[in-house]
């Protein structure tokens, strides 16, 4: 019997992959698998158990049992939108192990919530040569056109409650709004709308820079040159000029 396993994160997108598939599927063995970073919302985890029971699964939860941060310090790297090292070691690895002992390459399927409005095919040429030797496919991607916003109404529609951070204005439902990934505006969002957020991860900043010297999530590119931005400073900006 075929094995179907959804690469779930907690949002918008990998929930409606879910519904897709369990849809297409029923009867069939669905998993949703998802790891946990020990950095998300704790609404992420009451929206992740609202779609296992609308479709009548459980959650399979993997960790590597570190932070993001405890990886930084780990690899002696501050993760920034160009590489972030916790996305390997808190994501994708535990995830592999598990298929590795779970889930068969010749009879399993594994699934990725790629929205329609973020279907870069590199992007998802990458995400099929990472997952090789499994099978991979992407029903939202393939799918019609659609924003973030009928998205969201169709979850809604499922009877589900979207989690808080898109209500609070965040395109994604990761790391608590604090993803390394995000650029300027995101982190000035977060200091906006979650300063305790915004406070938290300054600190873990300031502790890594003491530790790897002047390294920073963000970066100054203005009058042409380029150098570390920190949080502390970004936000002293803001407030400045608030």
């Amino acid at each position: 019997m075929p094995h179907h396993v959804i690469q779930f994160s907690g949002g918008a997108g990998s929930a409606l992959t879910a519904v897709r598939v369990a849809e297409r599927y029923p009867g069939e063995q669905v998993t949703l698998l998802i790891a946990d970073t020990r950095v998300e919302d704790p609404d992420l985890w009451r929206f992740s158990k609202d779609v296992a029971d609308l479709l009548g699964l459980e959650l399979t939860v993997v960790r590597d049992g570190r932070t993001p941060w405890e990886v930084f310090a780990d690899q002696r790297f501050l993760g920034n939108d160009r590489l972030a090292p916790c996305t390997y070691w808190l994501k994708q690895k535990p995830c592999r192990e598990w298929m590795d002992e779970h889930a068969p390459p010749g009879d399993t399927i594994a699934y990725v919530g790629i929205e329609p409005n973020d279907r870069d095919r590199r992007r998802i040429a990458a995400i099929v040569r990472n997952w090789l030797p499994w099978r991979t496919e992407f029903p939202l991607a393939d799918g019609p056109d659609a924003t973030k916003d009928e998205l969201l109404e169709e979850v809604r529609a499922l009877g589900l409650r979207p989690p808080r951070l898109y209500e609070l204005g965040f395109s994604h439902n990761n790391c608590f709004g604090s993803c390394v990934r995000a650029g300027h505006r995101q982190w000035k969002h977060l200091l906006a709308t979650l300063p305790e957020r915004y406070a938290h991860a300054e600190a873990k900043e300031e502790e890594l820079r003491e530790l790897l010297g002047d390294v920073a999530i963000l970066r100054d590119r203005r009058g042409g040159t380029s150098r570390p931005l920190p949080l502390r400073e970004l936000r002293l900006r803001e407030q400045c000029a608030a």
